[in-house]
C-alpha cells in the first residue's frame, strides 16, 4: 500500500496549468482570484480516446500566440498545434509527414520527444514555426510547420534529419534555453551533445568506472535537462538506476556528481530558475529537491504521491512547481516550504504538465466586473441617504417586537383556555377515595348541616 499523509492545503496563488492523459484529453486546470484558492478544471479539449494517449508534449509559453504541441500515438503518431488559450487546432500532421521515411518504419519508429522553438519566428503569417522530433531509433528532423489555412503553393524550407545514434533505444531528450544545443540519451545511449545549427556532435558522455567487484553499471538514461538557463555546459541526467548525475562538459566525460535517492528508477527532471537546484520524481511517487553544487539533498516534499511521477513543471516567477503522474493527481507545491499547496483529481492517468507563466490574476478580475453585479452584491450597496438605514432598522425591530407580542398573547391565551376547560371533580368522587373512618365522620357532618 502507498504511504499516503493528511495535509492541510492553505490553497495556492493565481495560476493556469495545462494537462495531457492517457487519453487524449487537454484539461486547463486556473486557479482565479488574487487571493488564490483551490484550482478547478475549467477547460476540457479533445475527445477521450485511449488510442490517442499522448506521449510528450512541448509548450510555446509566450504572451503572443502560444502554443501547446502533444504527441498522440493514433495515424502514425499524430502531432497537432493547439491554441492553449481557446483549444483551437490550428494544424495536425503525422510523423510520417515530418521525416522522409514510410508510414511502416515511422509506426515501428514512435516519436518520444519534440521541442517548439520559440526564438526562431516565421516571417510568413501562414507558418507556425520550427519544430524538433526525436524517434526512440534516434532519428531526429528539423522542419518548419505551415498553418491548416496556408495556401499550397506555399514554398517550405526542406527539413534537416540525422541520426543521434546507431544502436539502442533513445528515452529522453531536451533543449537548452537559448535553442542553439540539443541533449539526447536512453537505453544503451550515453548522453550527446549536438549543435543544431550545424547538426555536428560535440560532446559525448562516459560510463561510469566499475565498482569494487567489478561490475559495469549499465547505460540506462530516463530524464535529462540543462542545469543553467545560460550555459550549456552543465547536464543533469536521472537513470534507471535511481542515480541523479551532474555533467560538466568543459570538465570531463565521466558525471562529476553522482547521487543516489531510493530505489526507484528517476522518471522526471526540471531545473530551478536559481541555477543550482533540480527536482526529481520517481516511479513510486517519490518527490525531492537537491542543491546540485554539493550533491545533498535540500528535502523532500510532505505530502507522499501515490503512483509514477511522469512531468515536473516549475513556475518561473513564483516559488511553485506542478507535478503529475500515473495516480491521476495535479499537485501544486511550495518550493520554499516543500509544502503540498492543493491537489486535483482529473481522473486519467496523466502524462505531463505545463504551466502558463503570462496568467494574471487582474484580467480574469477585469471580466468578472464588466458583467452584471450579482444579487447579492446588489444587496450589499450601501443606499445614498443614510436615513433609508435608520428606517428600515426601526421598522425591523417594530416588526419584531409587534410578533413577539402576538405570541405571547396567543400562548397566554392558550393556557387560560387549558385551565377554563378542566372541570372540578365532584364531591362524591372525593369522598370514595377516603378511608372509611374519615368517609362516615365525614358524612355526619354532612347531615348535620342539612338538618340546620
Amino acid at each position: 500500500m502507498p504511504r499516503l499523509s493528511t495535509l492541510e492545503s492553505p490553497g495556492c496563488p493565481p495560476l493556469r496549468a495545462l494537462t495531457t492523459d492517457s487519453l487524449g484529453l487537454i484539461k486547463v486546470v486556473e486557479v482565479r482570484g488574487k487571493g488564490g484558492g483551490t484550482p478547478q478544471v475549467v477547460e476540457m479539449w479533445g475527445p477521450p480516446d485511449a488510442s490517442r494517449s499522448v506521449l510528450c508534449t512541448s509548450f510555446a509559453d509566450r504572451k503572443k500566440d502560444p502554443l501547446l504541441i502533444p504527441i498522440s500515438s493514433i495515424f502514425q503518431w499524430q502531432i497537432e498545434f493547439f491554441n492553449p488559450l481557446e483549444g483551437d487546432v490550428l494544424a495536425t500532421i503525422k510523423a510520417s509527414e515530418s521525416r522522409n521515411t514510410d508510414q511502416s518504419s515511422s509506426a515501428n519508429d514512435p516519436l518520444i520527444g519534440l521541442h517548439f522553438f520559440k526564438s526562431k519566428h516565421e516571417d510568413l503569417s501562414s507558418m507556425l514555426g520550427t519544430l524538433l522530433t526525436c524517434t526512440e531509433k534516434g532519428k531526429v528532423c528539423v522542419r518548419s510547420i505551415a498553418k491548416s489555412d496556408a495556401p499550397s503553393n506555399q514554398i517550405v524550407d526542406s527539413p534537416s534529419e540525422w541520426s543521434v545514434t546507431n544502436g539502442g533505444q533513445v528515452l529522453c531528450s531536451s533543449l537548452d534555453p537559448s535553442e542553439n544545443y540539443a541533449l539526447f540519451g536512453g537505453k544503451h545511449v550515453e548522453l550527446n551533445l549536438w549543435d543544431l545549427n550545424t547538426s555536428i556532435k560535440t560532446w559525448t558522455a562516459k560510463s561510469p568506472r566499475p565498482n569494487n567487484l567489478g561490475i559495469c553499471i549499465p547505460t540506462w538514461f530516463t530524464a535529462s535537462t540543462f542545469l543553467c538557463k545560460d550555459d550549456h555546459r552543465k547536464i543533469v541526467a536521472g537513470t534507471s538506476q535511481h542515480q541523479v548525475r551532474l555533467y560538466d562538459i568543459t570538465s570531463q566525460r565521466r558525471a562529476v556528481i553522482s547521487i543516489d535517492f531510493r530505489e526507484s528508477p528517476i522518471k522526471a527532471v526540471r531545473e530551478d530558475t536559481d541555477g543550482h537546484t533540480v527536482y526529481v520524481g520517481t516511479a513510486i511517487g517519490d518527490l525531492a529537491s537537491f542543491d546540485i553544487r554539493t550533491g545533498k539533498m535540500v528535502g523532500c516534499y510532505k505530502g507522499k504521491c501515490s503512483g509514477s511521477i511522469r512531468s515536473i513543471a516549475k513556475h518561473p516567477q513564483l516559488p511553485l512547481i506542478a507535478s503529475c503522474g500515473l495516480d491521476s493527481y495535479l499537485r501544486i507545491w511550495d518550493t520554499n516550504k516543500r509544502q503540498l499547496l492543493s491537489a486535483v483529481f482529473l481522473k486519467q492517468h496523466l502524462t505531463s504538465v505545463v504551466i502558463d507563466s503570462h496568467f494574471t490574476a487582474q484580467e480574469l478580475e477585469g471580466t468578472k466586473l464588466k458583467g452584471p453585479a450579482s444579487q447579492s452584491e446588489a444587496s450589499n450597496q450601501p443606499d445614498e441617504d443614510g436615513s433609508k438605514d435608520e428606517d428600515r432598522s426601526r421598522k425591523s425591530k417594530k416588526k419584531r417586537k409587534e410578533v413577539a407580542d402576538k405570541k405571547k398573547k396567543k400562548s397566554k391565551m392558550q393556557d387560560e383556555e387549558q385551565i377554563s376547560g378542566v372541570d372540578e371533580p365532584e364531591e362524591k368522587d372525593w369522598i370514595d377515595e377516603l378511608p372509611v373512618s374519615k368517609r362516615r365522620k365525614h358524612s355526619k357532618k354532612r347531615r348535620e348541616k342539612q338538618l340546620e
